[in-house]
């Protein structure tokens, strides 16, 4: 048996922050730019910086940063402290649903 479950950051009903974008951040920080990220991913140029920009305007802040003198970029303190605060919450979750299922079983 199996316990499933995803979660996601949403303000206004809208998301913020989830796998997807979890994925995409973590990608941007290996390869230093958006458009090797979304290479790598496999999804287009435009759809990876929609969901960095929407992200960035729902929470009022920057998460991205080109780098000064040359072409790449970087994340910023603050979505390197969301990424770690999100697997945080997953991986806290998941310990809470494998306790479940092993009580389950």
């Amino acid at each position: 048996m199996e316990i499933k479950h995803k979660i996601w950051l949403e303000i206004g009903g809208r998301v913020v922050f989830g796998p997807g974008r979890d994925i995409l951040f973590k990608a941007i920080n290996e390869c230093h730019s958006l458009n090797a990220a979304a290479k790598k991913l496999d999804m287009s140029y435009r759809a990876a910086w929609g969901r960095v920009k929407a992200s960035e305007q729902r929470l009022g802040m920057k998460l991205v940063e080109n780098d000064p003198g040359r072409s790449g970029m970087h994340l910023t303190t603050t979505a390197q402290k969301l990424i770690r605060a999100f697997d945080r919450l997953d991986d806290e979750i998941s310990g809470v649903l494998e306790e479940a299922k092993r009580n389950l079983s």
